[in-house]
Parts: C-alpha cells; structure tokens; sequence
C-alpha cells in the first residue's frame, strides 16, 4: 500500500478533544483524543486501510465536519451531512449505515434492532462488534446504541462519553 497523507485537525469539545481525519476529499474517522494519542485499535486500523499515513495538519480538508460537530454540540444540528468514506469489512460497513440511517437523534435502538436493519437478524454480536470499531466517533451514532435489556453497554470512548451524548441529545 505504500504511504498515503492523510489530513487531520482536532478540536475541543464539551467530551474532550476529537481528532477529525480525512484523505483529501472526504472524512475517514473522527475518534475521541489527540493524534499524539493514538491508541494501538486506531493505529492498526489505519494501517490496515491507508498503508503508512503521513498526517498533515490541514484544518481545510475537514471545516465541514468540524463546524457540523461544533453546531451538534451547541444544540443547533441533529442531522450530519459532511461527506464520509467507509473503510471496512461490508458487514461493517451495512451496520454503519444503519447506524447513520435508522437511529434519529434523541433515540435508541437495541443490537437486535441494528441486526435486523443489517438484514441479518442473528448477527446480534457480530453487530456489537461493528459498533465497537464504527470510524465515525458521533456521527456514526454508536452512541445511541444501548443493550436489549435496555441498559447502557460498552462505549469506545467510554461511557460517561455515551451518558453525555445521550443526555444532550434529550434536551
């Protein structure tokens, strides 16, 4: 695969800095921290999908997403509309969209409910599997993703991150 630059710039935000990465034309992760932080998950992933990443700072190459999790977070945006690009296996990626298409802010769906809009109702943990690597911290709604029992379960960003996004999203 080779090196690749990929363009990056992080911000702050009310759970802590999120770290926005695009290839040049459209996002591929938003993931809780700074790129000098980058954990060993996130660091295998891009080099499963990008090769060697040389990153360079370029606050351009994602304004739209920045300014979108900007109005997200001040209670002024439900709906994302910056462009994306899905990089993983096409189970994950089926589970992605339906994250991003079945599940309207301040609601929740179960595992069982993402398996079924997957279309493969008994791939509930396959499912959790998926939204544990979902690229898209928040706009990829993992957030809203709670166990069958209705309880909150796992978190990447851990779940005071989860609590946060869901109570925001309540008000």
């Amino acid at each position: 695969m080779g090196k690749v630059t990929l363009y990056y710039d992080e911000m702050d935000s009310p759970i802590g800095t999120l770290l926005l990465v695009s290839d040049g034309e459209k996002v591929v992760r938003i993931e809780f921290g700074a790129l000098a932080n980058l954990t060993d998950k996130t660091k295998k992933w891009l080099g499963t999908h990008f090769g060697e990443p040389i990153f360079v700072q370029h606050p351009e190459k994602v304004r739209q997403a920045k300014d979108e999790l900007m109005e997200y977070f001040a209670g002024k945006r439900k709906e994302f509309t910056v462009d994306f690009s899905y990089h993983g296996t096409p189970f994950q990626k089926k589970v992605w969209q339906a994250l991003f298409r079945k599940i309207p802010y301040g609601e929740t769906k179960t595992y069982k409910d993402i398996a079924v809009a997957a279309g493969n109702p008994k791939a509930v943990r396959a499912v959790g599997g998926a939204v544990n690597r979902n690229p898209f911290s928040i706009v990829v709604p993992c957030h809203r993703v709670i166990g069958t029992n209705g309880k909150m379960v796992g978190y990447g960003g851990g779940l005071d991150k989860k609590e946060y996004l869901l109570d925001h999203e309540a008000k």
